[in-house]
């Protein structure tokens, strides 16, 4: 697709600006609102005012941007008070300012040609009108994971392959670095969780991956991770914050701009922000509106936002995909330069789109995958032509009837 090349330029200034949308059951009227932050969130509630009308609002802060590099004890401001800010960030300030660009999403397309399926998007009428699917449950490993990973798998040294790669998720990464790394000849150890999809780990072990499961949660889980990577010298291959692996999952936004030409809003589900990441370097350059859905009890993008640096929160949300204990600190920089809106949806709202996508679109997701939808059917998401991106479809018999039940 034709279009914007080369770098975006960067806004560098005292005072950070980012364009954040928080709708639940409707728009805000044109005032100030405080958001409903909990204690647990560690975040100073922010002001966020309306700044054009009726689509984006933008948060404002005094002070300068904090440090890039987190250690433990680090703390952030916001509105000059302190936010601690764990084991957040993975890459220094030099790599998570690189701006992701068409051109790189272009090249991890072509890294990935026939290696991934090129999976289908098409219209849903009983979603309603310009309404479309993307659905990348039909992807290899059953998620749009294996892009990002097999883009990072392909583009290791001799030296990286021989080391081995390590990585943390709650499955959907697992599985999908598992196959790939098999698929080039590289061990592979994840970090996973207790409680964890069982099913996921299973798939994991079944591409040949050895899992780690001695964390109890996932903010446990990703200090584990970085110990571990330092004691082994494995090649960190991060679920969300590399911009190899997010480049690679932009190519789900490359193929809805092929397939949908009149494209004007994609929504994206969200868990550390690397597919929509991904999806707006490739989309928002070429006049995309790109928007993320959260889980409003796992809304690790919006508080990142509007921190503007990555805020570790306890992830509460029957979208186990979605969990991530903190959104990456590229995401962050990348979603707020181009504009990304956010909006939050209940579990109540996702299960009413998993059962929706079973029943009127003949689609087995998982309930992740189920969350722009969501958005969707609860009304929050303007726009003409449609595209939501069903991204994954891992998900267990027990929990699939469970919610197909209903409450």
């Amino acid at each position: 697709m034709g279009g914007v090349r080369g770098r975006l330029p960067m806004r560098r200034s005292s005072r950070v600006c980012v364009a954040l949308v928080l709708r639940r059951g409707g728009t805000c009227p044109a005032r100030s609102v405080r958001l409903r932050l909990r204690r647990e969130d560690r975040l100073v509630a922010a002001t966020v005012g309306r700044s054009d009308g009726n689509r984006t609002k933008t948060v404002t802060r005094g002070g300068s941007r904090p440090a890039a590099t987190a250690a433990w004890g680090t703390t952030a401001l916001l509105d000059r008070r302190p936010v601690a800010v764990p084991w957040a960030v993975v890459y220094d300030r030099a790599v998570s300012d690189l701006v992701i660009t068409p051109d790189d999403v272009a090249r991890a397309a072509a890294a990935i040609r026939g290696r991934v399926h090129r999976t289908p998007t098409f219209s849903s009428k009983s979603l309603g009108p310009g309404q479309h699917l993307k659905a990348e449950l039909f992807q290899r490993t059953g998620s749009f994971k294996a892009r990002g990973a097999l883009n990072r798998v392909l583009g290791l040294s001799a030296d990286e392959r021989r080391r081995g790669v390590i990585s943390a998720s709650a499955g959907n990464h697992a599985q999908a670095l598992a196959w790939a790394a098999a698929s080039e000849d590289v061990d592979a150890l994840l970090v996973m969780w207790q409680g964890a999809s069982t099913a996921k780990m299973a798939a994991t072990r079944g591409y040949g991956a050895v899992i780690d499961l001695e964390a109890t949660d996932p903010g446990v889980a990703f200090a584990r991770l970085y110990a571990l990577q330092e004691q082994t010298g494995r090649v960190l291959v991060h679920p969300f914050n590399d911009p190899v692996v997010i480049a690679g999952a932009g190519t789900v936004g490359l193929e809805i701009l092929e397939d949908v030409p009149a494209v004007d809003t994609i929504v994206v589900a969200c868990g550390g922000g690397g597919l929509v990441t991904g999806i707006a370097a490739a989309c928002v350059p070429a006049g995309v509106r790109v928007i993320a859905v959260e889980p409003e009890h796992s809304n690790a993008l919006a508080l990142g936002l509007a921190a503007a640096v990555p805020v570790t929160l306890t992830p509460e949300t029957v979208a186990d995909a979605l969990t991530a204990p903190f959104a990456g600190t590229v995401a962050i920089d990348v979603c707020g330069q181009l504009g990304v809106e956010v909006v939050l949806v209940s579990d109540d709202e996702i299960r009413t789109a998993f059962r929706f996508l079973y029943e009127r679109a003949k689609l087995a997701t998982e309930p992740g995958a189920a969350v722009a939808v969501a958005a969707v059917l609860a009304g929050k998401i303007e726009g003409e032509c449609v595209v939501s991106v069903v991204s994954g479809g891992n998900v267990s018999a027990d929990i699939a009837s469970a919610i197909l039940k209903g409450p």
